[in-house]
């Protein structure tokens, strides 16, 4: 006889595919405690050392920065639920390691008798408040990064405005890259342009990236692209130098061109655009310096600082910067202890590396620069798990941005290339900038959250699934 017997209900099973993986927020919340912690001791060993007590505000200074921290983590719990759990704790302890070193810096016995001298920690933390409020916007209204790419031209327009905003404004020692607002102070658009760049980019890229792809010949080993596809990287290169003719701007020009050719190398894969690059960026970078003064007293300065010693302040920030280094050797002469403050009013946002280069050494320089590296990667690691191009792209976009900057101002303290004036990220004193990477590091959590969402699993009829099983 033979009998009909339905199959076991299988809906209660999972796979790895439909699992996806943990959220991972407790993680994030342990590894928070530890980004407020560490700045805490930072600047209580700060307090001990100025004043041999501990510093007043310290308690209020470890409530602020954890009550930032804890809104960012709650806000995550809720609508970025599967993003990547290191990017805020590392944001975190870069944000509140420069607000200690800001801090430290305004009790300067000598940057107070200057005449330009104000204290900047204060209004550093409110800045960070204003970022973390950015950061949390970005993660409730940005429901989908995808919604980005129906803005592709507009975010053209957009830069465009930020970049040549302040050309019509006065230079400040020797470039034009800050806006002045009346009651509000200034504001470096390059900073927020970096990120509307990114996203025109992407999308643009998208588009054009089969065509760009296409190679006409190959040269020494390399496919050069068509001539007919050079339009688009020379009018970016072009644009690029008339940033640096009309702001005296080096640091923006680079970014703005670098960021472009590390994203066009990935939407096409060809190696013969980041030569073209490099060409094309030292080719405009040399011809720009042969007129213009202002860049190229930052040449000279780099080429020989101690040259022009008591004649050019541009050489002479960077020899007291090199010697700064110098004398922190490899394990610091410890926090408040040093005298990077000698460089003057730029110590707390240009050559704010080189207060850690002699007060932390060289173990706590590379310890920073390895805290932006994790911050580069895990971005990099967004990219590769982003499931759509635009995502690729915008992660690649953004985490290529925040490694250019990195490494034009830490290269520009340590003499590795001209000075070019821009901040720190986090770190450096600069309300546009900490406000404007909190809101990259909100938009790389939204990519990174879309990859790892676990799949939505296959609904299933368990009814209509029978089999006929015989018996004898």
């Amino acid at each position: 006889m033979s009998a009909i017997s339905p199959m076991p209900n299988t809906t209660a099973t999972t796979t790895v595919s439909t699992a996806g993986q943990p959220s991972r927020r407790n993680t994030e919340l342990l590894l928070l405690a530890f980004a407020v912690i560490l700045p805490c001791f930072a600047y209580a060993n700060v307090g001990l050392a100025l004043d041999g007590e501990m510093p007043s505000g310290m308690l209020g200074y470890g409530m602020g920065l954890g009550l930032l921290a804890g809104v960012g983590h709650l806000v995550m719990r809720k609508f970025a639920k599967y993003a990547d759990p290191l990017l805020l704790p590392l944001a975190t302890v870069l944000n509140g390691l420069g607000l200690v070193i800001i801090w430290r810096l305004d009790q300067s016995k000598r940057l107070q008798a200057s005449k330009a001298f104000a204290p900047a920690a204060t209004n550093q933390l409110l800045f960070s408040a204003l970022g973390i409020a950015l950061f949390v916007a970005v993660l409730i209204f940005l429901k989908d990064h995808r919604i980005l790419q129906r803005y592709t031209y507009i975010s053209m327009a957009v830069a465009l405005v930020l970049l040549i905003s302040p050309m019509f404004f006065p230079s400040v020692y020797g470039a034009r890259i800050w806006i002045k607002i009346p009651g509000l102070g200034t504001i470096q658009p390059g900073e927020f342009a970096k990120i509307v760049l990114a996203v025109f980019f992407a999308g643009y890229l998208m588009v054009k990236r089969d065509a760009l792809a296409l190679a006409s010949r190959r040269f020494m080993g390399m496919y050069l692209p068509r001539g007919r596809d050079l339009g688009p990287i020379l009018a970016v290169w072009a644009f690029s130098i008339l940033i640096l003719v009309f702001e005296t701007d080096l640091g923006t020009s680079l970014l703005f061109f670098g960021m472009f050719v590390v994203m066009l190398y990935v939407a096409t894969e060809r190696t013969s655009w980041i030569v073209f690059g490099l060409l094309m960026s030292a080719a405009g970078a040399v011809g720009v310096a042969s007129f213009e003064h202002h860049v190229q007293a930052r040449v000279d300065a780099w080429l020989d600082p101690f040259a022009g010693w008591g004649k050019s302040q541009a050489s002479e920030q960077i020899a007291k910067a090199l010697m700064t280094f110098g004398s922190g050797g490899v394990a610091g002469t410890g926090w408040g202890q040093g005298n990077s403050d000698l460089i003057g009013f730029a110590a707390n946002s240009d050559f704010i590396l080189a207060t850690v280069g002699e007060e932390l050494g060289l173990a706590g320089v590379m310890a920073i620069l390895l805290i932006y590296g994790l911050i580069v990667e895990r971005g990099v690691r967004t990219a590769l798990a982003a499931r759509d191009p635009f995502g690729k792209l915008l992660a690649i976009g953004l985490s290529g941005a925040f490694a250019i900057q990195v490494f034009v101002v830490a290269g520009g303290v340590m003499g590795l290339i001209p000075l070019t004036g821009m901040t720190m990220p986090f770190i450096a004193q600069g309300g546009s900038s900490v406000i404007a990477n909190w809101a990259l590091v909100a938009i790389l959590l939204k990519i990174s959250d879309a990859a790892r969402r676990p799949a939505p699993a296959p609904v299933t009829n368990p009814d209509a699934e029978m089999t006929q099983v015989v018996r004898p």
